[in-house]
């Protein structure tokens, strides 16, 4: 009789207590580093056919980190943007240390998140544009919220190159790793992301997990609501120096017509906080 490899085995609820507790040590892990973040935006206008001319790019440069306030439960990822379109920002060290010191703040969450948004282009109004943030979703107090599949024989996106990525932007990435691809869907009301107007905007995608020990290798989220399409893709590899897996990888997209933003960031010089 035929042995089944062990990872085929493990039952869809394994998998996913597996990376609730993955997810949990990553928060702590992650909270302790900042990363290097280089990170283009692209508009284009959809009402012009065959137009490959972008209506505006911006490059940013930033370290990104996760921050625990003392009063909150949750962490917070934020965008420290210290160089836009090769401009240094000025302000940038007074202005952190009111976002982060201020005990006045209303809510010192939100405005995290609003300050790692504050340098995005285009129309639309968008704060998801950060690579750990679909993480939550995995969350052991969340997963309830959530539909979660194992599909078997799920395509890995496999990224190889310049003329693929301007056929499909959606991320695409490489790994040799076995993996179980996980699709998502939240049924939950209130949802966990929220539409300007503080209406429900449900999540849905794809996690490819590592089902030995629930690691989480590319995390894809999508919402559909409000007249926009977004959808962010974000590829983990190992850093030996940090002895975890880290993002090294995002790619996204926002669709309303006629406008479509694109964003590709990659994060580098990973290091303790000092």
């Amino acid at each position: 009789m035929e042995q089944r490899p062990a990872a085929q085995e493990r039952a869809l609820d394994d998998v996913l207590r597996m990376s609730a507790s993955y997810v949990a040590a990553f928060r702590q892990q992650w909270s302790g580093i900042v990363a290097e973040e280089t990170y283009f935006q692209e508009i284009r206008n959809t009402s012009r056919i065959g137009d490959s001319v972008a209506a505006q790019i911006r490059r940013l440069r930033s370290d990104l980190l996760l921050v625990k306030l003392p009063d909150a439960n949750r962490y917070v990822e934020l965008r420290d943007v210290y160089e836009v379109d090769g401009k240094p920002i000025r302000d940038r060290q007074a202005r952190l240390e009111r976002l982060l010191k201020d005990p006045a703040a209303a809510d010192p969450i939100a405005a995290i998140i609003d300050e790692s948004a504050r340098y995005n282009i285009g129309r639309i109004q968008r704060n998801i544009n950060t690579p750990v943030m679909a993480l939550q979703f995995l969350e052991a107090g969340n997963q309830q919220r959530f539909r979660f599949t194992h599909v078997p024989k799920a395509v890995t996106p496999v990224f190889t190159h310049e003329q693929d990525r301007a056929a499909n932007d959606t991320a695409v990435f490489r790994t040799t790793t076995e993996m179980w691809t996980l699709e998502y869907e939240e049924r939950d009301r209130p949802t966990i992301v929220r539409k300007l107007d503080r209406g429900s905007l449900p999540a849905r995608g794809r996690f490819w997990i590592n089902p030995s020990d629930g690691s989480v290798l590319i995390s894809e989220v999508i919402f559909d609501g409000g007249g926009v399409i977004a959808t962010v893709t974000v590829s983990y590899q190992s850093e030996p120096l940090m002895g975890f897996l880290v993002p090294v990888e995002m790619r996204e997209s926002y669709l309303r017509n006629p406008e479509r933003i694109t964003g590709h960031a990659q994060y580098s010089r990973f290091r303790p906080i000092n």
